[in-house]
């Protein structure tokens, strides 16, 4: 498809993406299907490095028959060889391969899957098969087709569509072999109207499945949920008699311990559930476009879904709701308690802040204590030489004064000398430190 748009001579450059826009509008079409056909249907759990695998081995299975081998960006490819036609497409999650059969014969589902099922073999299994259907377009313009005879009664839903020219019946549970069998009964059908019909039944399906493998990630979650809740409940009980900064911190890190295990969980179902929602939309949709009609008394696939297949999805729904009620409860919660532990924090370092300020109290009275016995033991040594150098000067008649008199005189001078020393110094280690 030509992105780029000509005008005359002139060429407009096109958006990157605008090959991308236009071709997906175009990128499943419907195929015209002639009745009678038999249809086998598979989808395959396919992560990105099994998608390439699986591409791979399609390509080189078209190649080996001289078919057109699938480009790779393409997400679909039809191949006709023979009165067999696959139809291969390629999603975010899962791969499906469409085997279009003749039908030989006019009883329904006869042979059997398990016998048609042969050109699957040819390819390998791209990852763990969800969907095996086995769909059977026959015609019915008789109306001598009876879906109670074909499927259990318990569980089967039919309907017509819109313009009364189809009836699809199924009861959407596996035959022996493993496969989930619908019946088209073809009333009129124009080929376009038949393969349209046949894709929409066959996604109603895949999809269906598809959306209630969020049932069992709901189910595994819940006990979990349900005992994050109730030990949320406990420890907020516990909280307003609990008094002491360990006891709050305790219960603060258990909250931490319940809200990493709660978001660890929402964060690996978050996909699960996005998904499921997507597919039940998709189902959904599908019905509406095909325009159900009651036939003969049975219940319409969409009654029959939404009594069965609704309590799933409300379950994912209601358990994802939990999930986030619960966590903005448990971010409530530790908020307090931290709240409630700061508080205590603060309250201890201003007790700490306290206690040194009296220890620096007390380490001044005793630094000025000290000081003072040191001015005084400092000035006694000083006075004790200053009178050994007068003695001697006496002795040897230099210093005619009495030496006891001189000495004297110099204890006031010595004591203010050192107490002036003593202050320079301690007012330098002051400065420095500041």
């Amino acid at each position: 498809m030509t992105a780029d748009v000509t005008i005359g001579a002139q060429r407009l450059s096109a958006h990157p993406l605008r090959a991308a826009v236009l071709g997906e509008v175009h990128a499943r079409p419907f195929t015209p299907i002639e009745t009678p056909r038999r249809v086998l249907h598979f989808a395959f759990e396919t992560t990105v490095e099994r998608g390439e695998a699986d591409r791979t081995a399609l390509t080189g299975f078209c190649d080996a028959r001289g078919l057109p081998a699938p480009r790779p960006s393409d997400k679909h490819h039809r191949v006709v060889f023979g009165k067999t036609a696959l139809r291969w497409e390629q999603h975010a999650e899962f791969t499906t391969y469409t085997w279009e059969l003749p039908a030989e014969g006019g009883t329904p589902f006869h042979p059997s899957a398990t016998t048609l099922a042969g050109p699957m073999s040819l390819l390998p299994q791209p990852g763990p098969v969800l969907v095996a259907v086995d769909l059977h377009l026959l015609a019915d313009a008789g109306r001598i087709l009876a879906p109670e005879r074909l499927f259990d009664r318990a569980s089967l839903a039919a309907a017509e569509n819109s313009d009364v020219t189809a009836l699809y019946a199924t009861d959407f549970q596996s035959d022996p072999a493993g496969f989930v069998r619908i019946l088209i009964a073809d009333r009129g059908l124009a080929p376009e109207r038949a393969g349209a019909l046949t894709q929409r039944v066959l996604e109603i399906e895949t999809y269906r499945t598809l959306a209630l493998l969020g049932l069992p990630e709901a189910q595994r979650l819940a006990p979990s949920v349900r005992r994050i809740e109730t030990r949320l409940a406990e420890v907020t009980a516990a909280t307003r008699a609990t008094e002491g900064l360990e006891a709050n911190q305790r219960l603060l890190d258990e909250l931490t311990a319940l809200a990493t295990e709660l978001e660890a969980g929402a964060a690996a179902s978050q996909f699960r559930f996005g998904a499921s929602r997507a597919y039940d939309e998709i189902v959904q949709l599908r019905l509406q476009t095909i325009g159900e009609r009651k036939a003969g008394g049975l219940p319409t696939w969409s009654s029959f879904l939404a009594r069965r297949m609704a309590p799933a999805m409300r379950t994912c729904a209601t358990l994802e709701a939990r999930q986030a009620n619960l966590a903005e409860k448990l971010a409530r919660a530790a908020n307090l308690l931290r709240t409630r532990v700061d508080v205590e924090l603060e309250q201890q370092n201003r007790n700490v802040l306290r206690s040194m300020s009296e220890r620096t109290r007390l380490q001044l009275r005793l630094q000025a204590t000290v000081e003072g016995l040191s001015v005084a033991a400092i000035s006694y040594y000083v006075v004790g030489l200053f009178g050994y150098l007068v003695k001697g000067l006496h002795d040897t008649h230099m210093l005619p004064a009495d030496p006891a008199i001189a000495t004297g005189a110099f204890v006031p001078v010595a004591v203010i000398l050192v107490w002036w020393v003593v202050r320079r110094i301690r007012s330098r280690h002051i400065k420095g430190v500041e």
